[in-house]
């Protein structure tokens, strides 16, 4: 009898081993050696309000120089801001809310859509037709291109991403990971579209996030992890104990104060 009973205590161990792994795993239904196709190859793409450096380069660095000094862009202004910039400082400009980037010497250039690829070209392509010079080299980079990771993970934050193209995994990655509580059935994309949130969930156990719109993200996504139901049962103990441990001192420093006045 005393054998049987450690076998099915064996067993109900088993058991649930098993079953925890299959709530932490990642893409439980994939196969070793599967192929799985991606969505077109993503590429984030400049919005409205985003912050960029442009630098034009060329053989000649006088031809350049007033593409890139803060002398010019401070005339964007009117010439009423000063600026601290020396003349080697990126100078970072705003998108406005139509998609225009307000350039220096060339003017406005629509670019809401474009890569940072694109806005290089269609600036070089304008800077030729201009007759400034016949051979600019222009560099678009993204001076505030971050995502946020919130929730169940071990490492939540804003961070900044260096390069066009990130991954949900990715990010959560860069967040160190899902904490053992995390719904990997349960992640929320939360992206601004059109002056609205648009809320899109994902199950991280599933290879079909790979054919969802939020697999690449977008410049400022926040992703949500989830609690599973332990971890919210736990919080919610904790913050009740809390509140009752914060009463009772309170009731006891009331009736000591009580009974010191009533002594006096």
């Amino acid at each position: 009898m005393k054998h049987f009973k450690f076998l099915l205590f064996a067993i109900a161990i088993i058991f649930s081993a098993c079953s925890a792994q299959q709530k932490v795993l990642y893409l439980q239904d994939v196969e070793n050696g599967a192929e799985i196709e991606l969505p077109d190859n993503y590429i984030i793409r400049l919005k409205p309000l985003d912050q960029i450096t442009i630098v034009v380069n060329n053989k000649n660095p006088e031809l350049a120089m007033p593409f890139n000094s803060a002398t010019s862009y401070n005339s964007l202004n009117g010439g009423n801001t000063p600026s601290t910039a020396n003349e080697n400082s990126l100078q970072i400009l705003t998108i406005d809310e139509q998609g225009y980037v307000n350039m220096p010497i060339i003017g406005k250039i629509y670019c809401a859509g474009m890569t940072r690829d694109e806005l290089a070209r269609t600036i070089e392509q304008s800077i030729i037709e201009q007759g400034y010079m016949n051979d600019p080299h222009v560099n678009v980079r993204f001076a505030d291109l971050t995502i946020s990771v919130l929730g169940e993970v071990n490492k939540p934050g804003r961070f900044s991403i260096n390069r066009d193209q990130i991954t949900i995994l990715e990010a959560i990655a860069l967040a160190g990971d899902m904490t053992i509580f995390g719904k990997r059935e349960d992640v929320a994309v939360v992206r601004e579209c059109n002056g609205k949130n648009i809320v899109t969930k994902l199950d991280l156990r599933s290879t079909e996030i790979f054919n969802s719109p939020c697999y690449y993200l977008e410049q400022n996504d926040v992703i949500i992890v989830s609690p599973n139901k332990y971890k919210a049962a736990t919080s919610e103990i904790n913050q009740n104990r809390s509140f009752w441990i914060s009463l009772a001192s309170t009731a006891v420093a009331v009736a000591t104060l009580v009974i010191t006045i009533i002594r006096k």
